[in-house]
């Protein structure tokens, strides 16, 4: 890290805080005038660097968390591009970042019909016939899925010290079931899980909607200020954003 240099006007030397130099000599004129103003100058910027900064505002206390679950706790995401890269393929077309970031986190009919629209495939593939298609494939995947490195330490450790936690994930029932079916004894340390297709959750992220409904089914009183939440899907941080946590 380098310290910014810092100049003596009336014959001062600069040195730099980074590596080892001569100093170099830099000489201005010397009149009483332009020394006062440069002593002044100087006493105006060391009593603001004196002055404290002000302080933050205080934040509400964490007390509990919220994970999302595909490409999170689950190594699921790759499957996905997998599949609708294969699809895409028969037109010619390729899947990017910035087509799967557009879809991840939405519910699967949201999801479905941005796919269609963002590869111009209108008039070649309906969205209900590329979610039949991907469904196929998927299926045979999800029961492989593994979990992330690191996931199981911190569950174990936020289970231990008894900080309530929970998914909230836009994964429907059917998919959930395929996921988890060989991580059943990660998945029985949440409080609970909200899936896609729960009642309560209105529209996909970046909707607020699943996150909110997650918080309010944790026992007591807890506020969106007191949740943290755990996302990889840009529209995912901005669901718990636009939850107030």
């Amino acid at each position: 890290m380098f310290q910014a240099a810092r100049a003596h006007l009336g014959g001062a030397i600069i040195r730099s805080a980074g590596r080892a130099q001569q100093p170099r000599e830099i000489r201005t004129p010397k009149s009483p005038r332009s020394l006062s103003l440069s002593r002044a100058a100087m006493a105006s910027v060391d009593a603001g660097e004196g002055q404290a900064a002000p302080a933050p505002a205080p934040r509400a206390t964490v007390s509990h968390v919220i994970f999302d679950m595909d490409g999170l706790l689950l190594d699921t995401e790759g499957f996905y591009t997998e599949v609708q890269e294969k699809i895409l393929a028969r037109y010619g077309k390729v899947f990017d970042w910035s087509l799967k970031a557009k879809m991840m986190g939405k519910k699967a009919m949201e999801s479905a019909r941005i796919f269609v629209d963002e590869c111009g495939l209108a008039g070649l593939l309906t969205p209900e016939q590329f979610l039949e298609e991907r469904e196929g494939m998927l299926q045979e995947l999800f029961p492989s899925c593994a979990v992330l490195p690191g996931v199981v330490r911190l569950i174990h450790h936020l289970h231990a010290n008894k900080v309530p936690i929970c998914v909230a994930t836009g994964s429907h029932k059917r998919h959930f079931a395929l996921k988890t079916q060989n991580h059943q004894e990660l998945f029985a340390l949440m409080h609970h899980v909200v899936m896609g297709d729960d009642p309560e959750v209105k529209a996909g992220k970046p909707s607020p909607d699943i996150f909110l409904a997650a918080m309010r089914r944790f026992e007591g009183n807890v506020e969106p200020s007191n949740c943290l939440v755990f996302e990889d899907a840009p529209s995912g941080v901005g669901a718990a954003k636009n939850a107030g946590m």
